[in-house]
């Protein structure tokens, strides 16, 4: 009898139990919440290879950073909203955030070499002029270009294989400043070494590619801001776009209250000043200036935000390329620029270029209508007779100085000039 019973109470339990299954199959809200929930997954933006320029490597610019984008540790600023969406590619620059931690995030520049249009008819010129195709795989018909090959060949970066090419920092080129490219080329590991044999196949084609688009990145890595040079930090490339410390600017700045153009202004004649007179022996020269050359950080401190026009005399060793080797030109030499635009000759170039150009194209809009009479009427008189580059070098240094010193007391010490607050209250040097 207890026997009979046992097997009747487990038939019920197992009964019970079939119904209880069946509930819950049967009602979409309980059986959801029986089973664990489905794990949230992230948004995220599949980058395509194209809107980078990867597409194109190795004739593009390096790999060093692209992690940091495919982890979304760089994004642009549509992408701190929740429909991430990649900006236009047809722009030149874009503003990003980067982190390494995901928790603070700090302002960047992310830019083209140049405009997409530009790399799209370089890219067509090189397929239809060295293959004789509407299309091509760029970087093979660059590796059998002649110079590439004598750059296959070379064990160091000379003169002669730099010649030709549109940048002004390689017109009048020295060994000392080739080799201090070598050593100090940020997209492959750090050998420090005056010879290429560090450098693959590869990453001598995304050199010279670089050189011959836009030397800027190049510029930002073998000066860098950390020895005191008035550059934003490099922080990599991915492709076709250069990742760098981010800037506003000068254009930003034309309507500023007068103390912080008078702060700007006395900044700029500073760098001037630097870029010929430094520790290394180089003369920098800029063969263009506009409103987007220089920026300002958010601490209000004053750079060369677009280094490409920047050319480089080494007074040290002087040009170990004559003018005449200059006119060499091949399709490197016309990626951005018109093959036939002439070169500046090395010898033309004078001490007070750079500053007519800053006379004539910015300080007058920084400056303008800012300040009380008579000083207005002296500084207005002083860029006229800077802008006009009647002056010899020595007279013209001569003004700039007097022009300094009305300056100095016309800017303020306080928090808005974090980079040299509160130094500025406790020295007579501000």
């Amino acid at each position: 009898m207890g026997r009979w019973i046992c097997c009747l109470c487990s038939r019920v339990a197992d009964l019970l139990m079939l119904l209880l299954v069946l509930a819950l199959s049967c009602n979409p809200s309980t059986a959801a919440t029986a089973s664990p929930s489905a794990p949230h997954i992230k948004p995220s933006y599949s980058f395509g290879r194209t809107f980078l320029g990867l597409d194109k490597c190795n004739a593009c610019i390096g790999t060093s950073i692209c992690k940091k984008f495919f982890k979304e540790e760089i994004r642009f600023d549509t992408w701190l909203s929740s429909r991430l969406k990649l900006p236009p590619s047809y722009l030149l620059s874009y503003s990003g955030n980067y982190t390494d931690d995901a928790k603070s995030w700090r302002l960047v520049d992310i830019t083209r070499l140049t405009s997409k249009y530009r790399h799209d008819r370089a890219d067509k010129r090189i397929c239809t002029s060295l293959l004789k195709t509407k299309t091509c795989s760029l970087e093979r018909a660059l590796r059998r270009t002649h110079r590439f090959q004598k750059w296959l060949r070379a064990k160091r970066l000379t003169p002669d294989l730099v010649q030709g090419l549109s940048s002004p920092m390689l017109r009048c080129p020295s060994q000392r400043l080739l080799d201090r490219i070598v050593r100090r080329y940020a997209e492959v590991p750090d050998a420090g070494s005056i010879y290429m044999d560090h450098l693959t196949d590869r990453d001598k084609l995304r050199l010279l590619y670089t050189l011959s688009v836009n030397s800027h990145p190049i510029l930002l890595q073998i000066f860098p801001d950390v020895e005191g040079w008035p550059f934003p930090r490099y922080l990599g490339s991915c492709g076709r776009l250069v990742v760098s410390a981010s800037t506003r600017p000068l254009r930003d700045f034309y309507s500023a209250v007068p103390e912080v153009a008078a702060d700007l202004a006395l900044q700029l004649l500073a760098v001037l000043r630097s870029m010929g007179t430094n520790d290394l022996n180089y003369f920098f020269y800029f063969t263009h200036v506009d409103a987007g050359t220089f920026g300002v950080f958010s601490n209000g401190h004053l750079f060369i935000r677009d280094a490409s026009t920047l050319g480089i005399i080494d007074k040290e060793e002087g040009s170990q390329l004559i003018d005449g080797q200059q006119e060499y030109k091949d399709i490197f030499s016309c990626l951005t620029v018109d093959c036939q635009s002439a070169f500046v000759s090395c010898n033309s170039i004078r001490e007070k270029h750079s500053l007519v150009m800053v006379c004539q194209e910015l300080l007058p809009k920084l400056l303008k209508g800012k300040f009380l009479q008579p000083v207005q009427e002296k500084i207005d008189s002083f860029l006229q007779h800077c802008a006009d580059g009647l002056a010899d070098d020595q007279s013209l240094n001569e003004a700039v100085a007097k022009l300094a010193e009305l300056l100095k007391p016309l800017r303020s010490c306080d928090s808005r000039f974090a980079y040299r607050y509160p130094d500025c209250k406790y020295s007579d040097k501000y």
